[in-house]
């Protein structure tokens, strides 16, 4: 069971965890629970180091950043015991959590849970603290990113061979598209690994990207419920165990991007590895990716690319130190990205041909364009992203009065996790 950041943000959302916690022990199961920090924790203390220094040193935000989860977790312990019921708290790295030595962004390389397995013998509680590990080789607490407790999560389910990975939120489960945008958007019962896959990536932020990834990597099935109301929520499962879906499943968006721009580019082999091997070491992550063929005598071409606005200053510095590999190099930072993903877009012809003719429609120029055989991407100004999401859903007809083949199947699947 993971506990996001509203679900452990007071005293009574802590005591409301705890329940849950207890009364899924006291329904005979053994019951490993994930926390992050309370309610806007991280926020602050990222303030607080910025506070101090205008670029922190990576090593001492992981430091930083870590105590939170671990707060939670001492809490909901305390809260547990209260209850009745024998917990334990643990760090990410007691918990064995292990990770590369990538500061702010390490990943797990491997999960040593044989403490969860002993404390679990012992019946009692464990409560492992999110987002956090410890590198292998430099014995530093690492931590993996924001949302990282998700993958915290599905990695010790993977691990501990669980039967089913709960993630609690402030969401009933995963929609359509954000609710606060398109008011009638509908939960979605069943998403395959793929489609959700595709969802993080464009935008959702219902689950962290790479906490879908592992789970697909390792057959966890997820379940994203929500942490203030009983009910079904939302399988994460793999395509096989889904019905014939619709060909388009949801709208996703992201305001937060940035595009950088690169003119008067060589064109000559290697220049683009240089600069992506650059980006990837900054551990900066590129998104869309666009390169013209040079048109005049010079033989420039123009490059283009998107990523996090939280990355762009380290992009711009990583590109800088690479000398004159472009004449000038700009950057946006109110980019805004709008997608639509669907397992069965692989059956239907036209779907590109719609989402164009709708953003045209409504007057919303298209400045770049990604794709995958499940989903395609436009970027566009961050302040019509709300618009294009509202017309897009509107267009493919998915709002929650419509009738979809995974609704019959879903009480089904939903019933087998709860019970």
């Amino acid at each position: 069971m993971k506990f996001g950041g509203t679900s452990v943000a007071g005293a009574e959302q802590i005591k409301r965890a705890a329940g849950r916690i207890v009364a899924a022990r006291e329904a005979g199961n053994r019951v490993v629970a994930v926390l992050s920090a309370r309610g806007k924790t991280t926020d602050e203390l990222v303030a607080q180091a910025h506070e101090i220094s205008a670029r922190p040193v990576a090593r001492e935000m992981d430091m930083l950043l870590s105590t939170g989860e671990r707060i939670s977790c001492a809490l909901c312990a305390m809260a547990i015991h209260d209850m009745g019921h024998e917990a334990i708290s643990l760090t990410g790295s007691q918990a064995g959590i292990v990770t590369d030595s990538s500061h702010t962004k390490a990943r797990i390389i491997d999960v040593r849970a044989d403490r969860i397995r002993q404390a679990l013998e012992q019946d009692r509680i464990v409560l492992v603290a999110g987002f956090q590990g410890v590198s292998t080789a430099s014995r530093d607490v690492t931590t993996l990113g924001r949302g990282g407790s998700d993958t915290t999560a599905v990695a010790l389910a993977a691990a501990l061979h669980a039967g089913v990975c709960e993630i609690y939120t402030d969401v009933s489960g995963v929609y359509s598209a954000d609710p606060r945008i398109v008011p009638d958007a509908r939960k979605l019962a069943v998403v395959s690994f793929e489609e959700m896959l595709e969802m993080a990536a464009s935008g959702a932020r219902v689950l962290q990207l790479r906490s879908v990834e592992y789970a697909r990597n390792h057959g966890v099935r997820i379940h994203c419920r929500s942490s203030f109301e009983d009910g079904p929520g939302t399988l994460v499962v793999s395509e096989e165990e889904t019905m014939e879906q619709p060909f388009v499943t949801a709208v996703t968006h992201s305001d937060a991007e940035a595009r950088v721009t690169l003119t008067g580019v060589r064109d000559e082999p290697g220049v683009a590895g240089r600069i992506f091997t650059a980006l990837a070491e900054a551990n900066v992550n590129v998104d869309v990716i666009i390169q013209n063929e040079p048109v005049g005598d010079d033989q420039l071409a123009d490059l283009s690319f998107t990523v996090d606005r939280d990355d762009l200053p380290t992009a711009q510095d990583e590109i800088a130190k690479l000398g004159d590999i472009a004449v000038r190099i700009r950057a946006v930072d109110q980019i805004g990205k709008v997608s639509i993903v669907g397992a069965g877009m692989r059956s239907h012809p036209g779907v590109a041909a719609k989402v164009f003719q709708v953003l045209g429609e409504e007057g919303i120029n298209i400045e770049m364009i990604s794709t995958s055989p499940i989903k395609i991407s436009c970027v566009i100004a961050a302040d019509r992203v709300a618009d294009a999401v509202r017309a897009l859903h509107a267009a493919f007809e998915l709002g929650a009065d419509a009738v979809r083949p995974e609704d019959a199947a879903g009480s089904d699947h939903t019933s087998t996790v709860a019970g």
